[in-house]
């Protein structure tokens, strides 16, 4: 048994996380080797690269330690509370830079379900209830706004069809997208979710604001439904 505790610099020289990004650039590590940088050193028997190999598969990737809560990435071997926090805090700066960068783009718009589903799927596949969304353009498809609307079981009986395009109305949006996450990780759409969005569409048609689509995020990286796609209340 190796009982050794593995530093960074015990490596060698050219496979060293942090010499690496500083000759090649944070793009040309891979995720094993940026959570090495923030873990620092290792365990008994593994590298601080190695530990992050193992989080990643224990996890399933950085979106699995997203979703993870502060005390499973305690519970890991050789981590604790200092370097799960820090783990932790780095994923969500890298959640809200994403978010900021978009938002700050006056000129981001949408023209497919991926682009919508990319947008938002890094923060709504991690949530543990249902939660409604809607997306604000312009005529040209370009963001205004997102509202959150509803936090838990949504249905075309519980969710105001009003509501929907309560602030569409205000800022004078021309299309609405509507977006909502299924916690157990499937998004195929349910009854409940085509009766929404029939009623959505119709109501829409009324006002003058058109719903251009409405995606349901699951859980992990691509998996999303496009209700538009499958012509599924449109």
């Amino acid at each position: 048994m190796n009982n050794r505790i593995y530093r960074i610099q015990d490596l060698d020289q050219n496979e060293r996380p942090r010499e690496r990004l500083a000759e090649y650039g944070p793009a040309a590590l891979s995720e094993a080797e940026l959570l090495a940088i923030i873990l620092r050193v290792g365990v008994q028997g593994e590298s601080a690269v190695m530990v992050g190999q193992r989080l990643l598969k224990n996890f399933g990737g950085l979106s699995g330690l997203h979703r993870a809560t502060y005390e499973e990435v305690c519970s890991e071997h050789g981590l604790g509370q200092a370097k799960a926090a820090q783990l932790k805090a780095a994923i969500e700066i890298g959640n809200r830079l994403a978010k900021q960068r978009v938002l700050e783009d006056q000129n981001v718009s949408f023209h497919s379900p991926e682009e919508v589903a990319q947008f938002v799927q890094y923060e709504m596949a991690i949530l543990d209830q249902e939660q409604l969304r809607v997306i604000l353009l312009d005529t040209r498809n370009r963001f205004q706004k997102m509202v959150n609307l509803y936090t838990g079981s949504l249905n075309s009986s519980t969710v105001r069809i009003g509501e929907l395009f309560k602030e569409a109305i205000r800022l004078n949006a021309a299309a609405i997208i509507l977006i909502h996450n299924h916690p157990s990780g499937d998004p195929s759409p349910s009854p409940e979710d085509i009766n929404l969005t029939r009623a959505a569409v119709q109501a829409g048609k009324l006002l003058d604001i058109e719903v251009l689509d409405h995606i349901v995020i699951g859980r992990g990286e691509g998996r999303f439904v496009s209700l538009k796609k499958k012509e599924l209340g449109f």
